[in-house]
């Protein structure tokens, strides 16, 4: 039975949901989603583990004024509430990030990691872009400048859920509405301008010694894959596996694969 939980912090009131028993999964979602890009893992694996997922300030059902903030302690906040120990983090992109950034600062609360298309604070940004992604970049800064959200949102749908070298509209149907939707909720928020930025965790990767699993889609930005075999590289216990055609956010084009890749790893 699926749980809807409120942690307050500071301002903000983070609003999550939990299901089922055992090892505590916390689900962290990218920057482009919120709790529900995670529908399909919650479903798949709350009947033998204990899932966690909820939407960070400035996405979904959150709510927060503008104060300074850190999406770490905000995420120890929701494991104090919920009594939770000890998790494997799950994070795509941004939560991934943040997953990383717990894991070095409490270590001793993250049993294992999984990584999906990872940012990483500190990490190098490329210096360049293939001529192709050059081109949607610049549609992008326009459309920013206008402050055209729905153009915006578009232009996003196209770089991380299409892949920024794939035709726009790759990905439709409900998936794409799904997107759109999610996307739109946290680009029509109030920005937020003083979240505290973490310390480089780049070069503290091969601290981390705990298992992690790495995932990362054909069809995604090449630093975004390059920095995925980085990371496999560079940490002691890490495996890691591409999925062919999918993107930014593999776990919600080809659930089924990504599911099976969980449990494998959980077990």
């Amino acid at each position: 039975m699926v749980e809807t939980f409120t942690v307050p912090i500071g301002s903000a009131q983070l609003v999550g949901e939990q299901a089922g028993n055992g090892i505590s999964l916390v689900f962290l979602h990218a920057g482009v989603a919120d709790r529900r890009m995670w529908l399909p893992q919650m479903a798949a694996l709350s009947s033998n583990h204990h899932t966690i997922a909820y939407d960070r300030r400035g996405f979904g059902e959150t709510t927060t004024t503008d104060e300074a903030f850190s999406h770490r302690e905000d995420l120890k906040a929701v494991l104090d509430q919920l009594g939770v120990l000890t998790s494997v983090l799950i994070g795509c992109s941004q939560g991934g990030l943040i997953a990383i950034d717990f894991a070095l600062a409490y270590p001793q609360r993250v049993g294992a990691l999984v990584l999906i298309s990872p940012a990483i604070s500190g990490a190098p940004d490329p210096e360049t872009f293939p001529s192709k992604i050059e081109a949607v970049m610049a549609a992008l800064d326009e459309a920013d400048e206008a402050d055209d959200l729905a153009r915006i949102n578009s232009i996003e749908a196209h770089l991380w859920l299409d892949g920024p070298m794939s035709p726009s509209g790759r990905v439709g149907g409900s998936l794409r509405a799904r997107f759109l939707e999610m996307n739109g909720i946290a680009l029509a928020m109030p920005e937020l301008t003083q979240a505290v930025e973490p310390a480089s965790a780049y070069e503290k990767l091969a601290d981390l010694l705990l298992p992690t699993l790495v995932i990362w889609g054909e069809l995604d930005f090449p630093h975004i894959k390059e920095r995925c075999h980085a990371v496999v590289e560079t940490m002691p216990a890490a495996e890691g596996i591409e999925i062919a055609a999918t993107a930014h956010l593999p776990n919600l084009e080809k659930p089924e694969t990504i599911n099976q890749l969980l449990q494998d790893f959980l077990k």
